[in-house]
């Protein structure tokens, strides 16, 4: 609603005129709008310009365009990969696996088993596995990425009519090409970049709303050339001949040089006032017509996104660095075994003869390379699957959560990743855009002050208190009148008569909209507008009033309504009665999170008012200090105001909103509000929301010259003292010119000092790639885990900058949800996503990569401890289908089961106590610390099931091991019997088919010796098999039926394996030296007395540890899960979240205050819950949208 001061005089009936309005010239947003180039956008400036004198663009009209130019398809594509070929995408992603440290590391094993006689284990044991692992990986990354390709499917397919010929046919989006004439409707999207031709409102103007490009709530205003907003029909349409020359494509939104070229007509200069840009959506106009200049990824939308990042999770980088150490860590095993392998060599060579050591031709390197092979196993190549299948599942389970499913419109949520399942646990600053994400732009009247009273709407006007005052003559009845005749005439609304009778509003304020609602809800309805008059319905009583003069509307001046403003301007001797007690209804209001403006008058007289417009016309043409002289004038007439009363407007929140602010911030999650709305909007909005609590400090930086914001950042920084840099609760509002100016490289570092010493900040009209540099700076700077949400267009940048990034699938569009992570309906999911998922996913991911280190360590080493007896020779112990099975079968389920099912607490405690998330966010699962605390367990347990095995082992078997020679690349093991006579068994973990089934008969010494070391190795694995299953239990915190079946049937696996692969020979020809093994087993003492002993010994360690954690050294996680258990409320604080209905009631205007822990200063202005949303100096000025339109003129058809 612009500022206005206006005779209102009834007139009589006349008949209607048609206003002039003065076209503005090219308007270009100066730096005061927030919206001036980033740093980003600047380093690009001089380049561009430079190639737009090279590549200008020319745009044939009516005409098929030459194809000398190459413009691209309408497509655009969010998505990683391109459908194109199947196989580079599958060679692309598999290369991007190599990012991994393991899987160089397994590649270098594959590689290094190809060389004959150096692999222990076979040529194809780890290529086949990690030839899985990266189909698997890039199998999944594919499914996702056909997931993106789909939802971007949704906009390529959205329908839009073009000219063809004399007709306008419907078309998808994906096929609309430069030089097409569109049409497009009332509330739907532009498909492309069009220049505006002519529309259905007067003098070519139409409205659009920039929410997704800018997150801007009122809507901009866009006007046609007057040579070509005379074109309403199709016909004149296919008439038009020409060119249109333009600049080269490029990401600038608020910039656009071209030059129409009629034929037989003078060429006119376009600018951004004739630009229609793809994200915008036609507002309060029935149609446009409008040539498209820029398509698909060469529209300003897309040239502001960036390529989809391929991002990974901090738990994964964190692997990558210790699988180096602990590759670092087998290197020096090997080492050392190669080492020693040449001692024991040279000391037995002539000792032990009969082993045939003096035939060793081995050189060091190639012991060296033989002990890489052997011990590769400690890294687990198991993981990487694993891993993939967990995190798969866990976004299902993500997909299908019940508790983030939006009935209203059928919206569930949606994993478009999985790679980040854990990332989601550790969030430390989330970046939330305001307008769609936080609220709903939808402004709504609530209720308003005048007198003493306050009145409310009711669904019957004839019940509405302030009707029955108005009607009764109370004592409010003439204040009344005045502020709904205020309300339903002093606007620049347009009305619209429906088919069906009812009247519907268009404005390019939603606040002066929900205004005039609010006075039609009260009886006073506003019918139509002309240029020079408008006509209200004041209960069944027809009111016509002129209007003489428009003020603008600034932001600077706050004449709509701020109270500090209204205030300053009241007449001594009247509405003073009411000051105090309307003061006190702001705050109320204020309170309740409400958008407040103050309503006032002034009567004038005639000859005063001839004698101001005499003023005021000569400010309005005066060449120098136009602005100046205007505003001056505006001053004299805007004094001796009669107080009326206020007006409070709902700017309606998301479902919840409150409620997951208070949430996050109690888990410690920093809350940050990059919008492009105005500074007043976000503040109230901040309050509301409880973002802003009560008796919070707020710093406000708004700062238009860099030695200024120098100053000012500097002054807060050596005011909070040692308090920088740590949480202070502080707000730090700043503007996005302020913004521009502090993030270049001289104040970045101590800009970010200041922002992270505050609890809250509020970033305002920002560009969307200064949204993506706060994201990106923050993030570096800090180190810590960010997340950013938004629904618009305008924050895909900042999207895709954070560690995360959450879309939400809401009324702006889906490109923010295309470009995101996760996507979700509400921003009251995100609550669940992080609390519920995130910590759940980033405990179980831990624990699952934990384990699986563990347990690998556990059996996997012992080879080590086996060349202490066998000469340091690189033989292997295990049998080798046995070894083979122990990731795929006997440990395989375990993890699965840790990573899909195991939860610190449930779903509604975590949600409960906020506090919870703390070990996921800090990493306290998964750290250095923690990750070799469990290389080092594995240890100790592969050692224990060693000394256990040893000790059963007779001292009597004359066993000699040694390396004569090589068989097909294997090692040979040779027995000797007590006569010398020498037998050859390749590889203990093979068959032994070299003995013969003669041998095996007789029961030679050899055999038996082989068959009683084969023996020893597997109670070894069932000792560790028990041992890691028990593990797991122990560290499981949930457990369900599967996680029984998980632990307690690998064991039964092992069994049931040992029991079936003994009856293999000689039925199937394979595994004969495992004939009667599971006999020979169970019929052994030694045997259940190591599957009783090993795993109790290894298990009560860990076990006290973590009795004695539980109990004297209790965590709030161990309190809630045992209240769980319990089925009783914890004997803990939960601190309540703050009553946000009273977080604003004690702002007062003009406050100056100073506080001494920590010393900082605190300049504030701000009033009682003042906001209000106005384009400002847009293409066509607010004097001129009133004077343009005569509602009582039916629209053209645009047929």
């Amino acid at each position: 609603m612009p500022d206005q001061t206006i005779e209102l005089g009834q007139l009589t009936p006349t008949s209607p005129t048609n206003g002039s309005a003065r076209l503005s010239d090219h308007h270009a947003p100066d730096e005061e709008d927030g919206t001036a180039s980033s740093a980003i956008d600047r380093e690009t400036e001089e380049s561009g310009c430079t190639q737009a004198n090279v590549e200008q663009r020319v745009i044939f009209i009516n005409r098929a365009q030459p194809p000398v130019p190459k413009f691209v398809h309408n497509r655009v594509s969010t998505a990683k990969y391109r459908y194109v070929d199947y196989i580079k995408i599958y060679t692309v992603i598999s290369l991007e696996q190599f990012r991994r440290w393991a899987n160089v590391f397994f590649l270098m094993i594959a590689l290094l088993q190809q060389i004959p006689d150096v692999s222990p284990t076979g040529r194809y044991t780890t290529l086949v596995p990690l030839i899985f692992i990266l189909s698997v990986s890039a199998i999944k990354e594919i499914i996702e990425d056909v997931k993106r390709h789909r939802a971007d499917d949704e906009t390529n397919h959205r329908r839009v009519e073009v000219l063809r010929g004399d007709n306008w046919i419907s078309v998808r989006w994906k096929d609309v090409i430069v030089g097409d004439f569109v049409k497009v409707l009332n509330n739907t999207f532009f498909p492309a970049d069009l220049v505006l031709i002519s529309s259905s409102e007067p003098q070519g103007m139409s409205f659009i709303e920039t929410a997704n490009l800018d997150g801007e709530t009122n809507l901009k205003i866009r006007q046609a050339l007057q040579t070509t907003a005379k074109v309403t029909t199709t016909h004149e349409l296919t008439q038009l001949s020409g060119t249109i020359e333009c600049e080269p494509p490029n990401k600038h939104l608020y910039e656009f040089n071209g030059v129409l070229r009629e034929a037989h007509k003078t060429a006119e200069h376009l600018g951004p006032d004739q630009l229609l840009l793809r994200g915008a959506i036609l507002r309060n106009t029935s149609w446009i017509f409008g040539i498209v200049i820029y398509t698909g990824h060469e529209t300003k939308l897309m040239r502001n996104s960036t390529k989809a990042p391929l991002k990974r999770s901090t738990v994964d980088k964190l692997t990558n660095v210790q699988i180096l150490l602990l590759f670092g860590l087998l290197f020096v095993m090997c080492l050392l075994c190669s080492i020693f392998n040449v001692l024991w060599n040279n000391a037995r060579a002539k000792s032990d003869w009969y082993i045939g050591l003096e035939d060793s031709s081995q050189n060091f390197l190639y012991n060296l390379l033989t002990f890489l092979i052997l011990f590769n196993n400690l890294i687990p190549i198991s993981l990487q699957v694993t891993l993939e299948v967990v995190r798969f599942i866990q976004a299902i389970f993500i997909n299908m959560d019940i508790e983030m499913y939006h009935a209203e419109t059928d919206t569930p949520a949606m994993a478009r990743t999985s790679n980040l399942n854990e990332e989601l646990g550790q969030v430390k600053y989330v970046f939330s855009d305001k307008t769609g994400t936080l609220t709903r732009n939808v402004m709504e009247f609530k209720r308003c002050a005048i007198g003493h009273d306050i009145y409310s709407i009711s669904e019957n006007i004839d019940e509405s208190l302030l009707v029955q005052h108005l009607r009764q003559g109370h004592k409010n009845a003439e204040l009344i009148r005045d502020l709904l005749v205020l309300l339903s005439v002093c606007h620049t609304v347009i009305p619209e008569r429906m088919p069906d009778g009812t009247v519907v509003y268009h404005a390019a304020s939603p606040d002066e909209r929900a205004l005039v609602y609010g006075a039609a809800k009260f009886g006073y309805v506003f019918v139509s507008r002309t240029p020079d008059t408008v006509e209200i319905n004041a209960l069944g009583v027809k009111e016509q009033y002129e209007i003489l003069t428009v003020l603008e509307f600034t932001s600077a001046r706050k004449r709509m309504g701020a109270d500090n403003v209204i205030y300053e301007r009241l007449d001594n001797s009247s509405g003073r009665e009411h000051g105090e007690v309307l003061l006190q209804h702001l705050e109320h209001f204020a309170s309740e999170g409400l958008r407040t403006l103050c309503c006032a008058v002034a009567d004038l007289k005639k000859s005063d008012y001839e004698d101001w417009k005499q003023m005021y016309n000569k400010a309005s043409i005066s060449l120098q200090h136009r602005e100046e002289k205007i505003e001056e004038a505006a001053n004299l007439i805007e004094r001796k105001l009669k107080l009326i009363g206020a007006t409070a407007i709902e700017d309606k929140l998301q479902e919840g909103v409150p409620e997951t602010i208070a949430s996050l911030l109690q888990a410690d999650i920093n809350v940050w509000v990059l919008t492009g709305d105005k500074q007043e909007t976000a503040i109230n909005i901040g309050y509301s929301c409880r973002l802003l609590s009560h008796g919070m400090q707020i710093i406000i930086l708004n700062e238009d010259r860099l030695d200024k914001v120098r100053e000012s950042i500097l002054r807060h920084c050596d005011d909070l003292g040692d308090n920088l840099e740590k949480q202070n609760e502080i707000a730090l509002i700043i503007d996005g010119k302020t913004l521009k100016y502090a993030l270049t490289f001289e104040l970045r570092t101590d800009f970010l000092r200041l922002c992270i010493s505050c609890k809250v900040v509020i970033c305002c009209r920002v560009s969307p790639m200064q949204k993506a540099e706060v994201v990106e700076y923050v993030t570096k700077y800090t180190k810590a885990v960010t997340l950013a949400i938004g629904d618009g267009a305008n924050d895909v940048a900042m999207i895709q900058k954070a560690h995360v990034g959450v879309g939400i699938s809401g009324a702006e569009g889906l490109q923010a949800a295309c470009a995101s992570d996760y996507s979700i309906a509400q921003f009251r999911f995100l609550l669940r996503l992080l609390l519920v998922h995130g910590a759940w996913n980033y405990s179980r991911m831990c624990k699952l990569i934990l384990y699986s280190f563990y347990k690998n360590i556990c059996l996997y080493v012992i080879e080590l401890w086996f060349a202490i007896y066998s000469g340091w020779s690189g033989q292997i112990l295990f049998e080798r289908w046995s070894i083979g099975f122990y990731n795929v079968l006997f440990t395989a389920l375990p993890p699965l089961a840790m990573g899909l099912f195991d939860k610190p607490c449930g779903a509604d405690k975590m949600m409960m106590y906020p506090k919870l998330y703390k070990p996921s966010q800090s990493g306290e699962l998964f750290n250095i610390k923690v990750f070799w605390y469990w290389v080092i367990n594995g240890l100790v347990h592969s050692r224990v099931a060693v000394l256990a095995a040893a000790a059963g082992l007779p001292a009597r078997h004359p066993v000699g091991l040694g390396r004569r020679g090589r068989l097909s690349g294997a090692r040979k093991l040779r027995l000797y019997d007590v006569s010398g006579r020498e037998s050859v068994c390749e590889n203990i973990g093979e068959n032994c088919q070299s003995l013969g089934h003669r041998e095996r008969r007789s029961g030679s010494p050899a055999m038996l010796t082989a068959i009683y070391i084969i023996g020893i190795s597997h109670v070894m694995t069932v000792c560790v098999v028990v041992t890691v299953c028990l593990k797991a239990g122990l560290v499981t915190n949930s457990w369900t039926w599967l996680t029984h079946c998980a632990i307690w049937g690998s064991i039964a696996l092992w069994f049931l394996f040992i029991i079936i692969y003994s009856l293999f020979w000689p039925t199937i020809p394979f595994g004969s030296v495992m004939t009667g093994m599971y006999v020979m087993l169970f019929s052994t003492a030694v045997f259940w007395l190591g599957l009783i002993v090993v795993p109790i010994i290894t298990s009560l360690p860990d076990f006290s540890v973590k009795v004695i954690h539980s109990t004297i050294f209790k965590s709030l996680t161990d309190v809630v899960r045992e209240s769980e258990i319990r089925k009783s409320e914890p004997e803990v604080y939960r601190a309540e979240p703050k009553n946000s209905l009273s977080e604003t009631a004690r702002l007062l205007k003009n406050v100056f205050t100073r506080r001494t822990a920590p010393r900082i200063e605190v300049e504030v202005e701000l009033s009682h819950g003042f906001a209000f949303s106005q384009e400002e100096g847009g293409a066509v000025s607010q004097t001129d949208v009133i004077r343009a339109y005569d509602t009582n003129i039916p629209k053209p058809p645009g047929m």
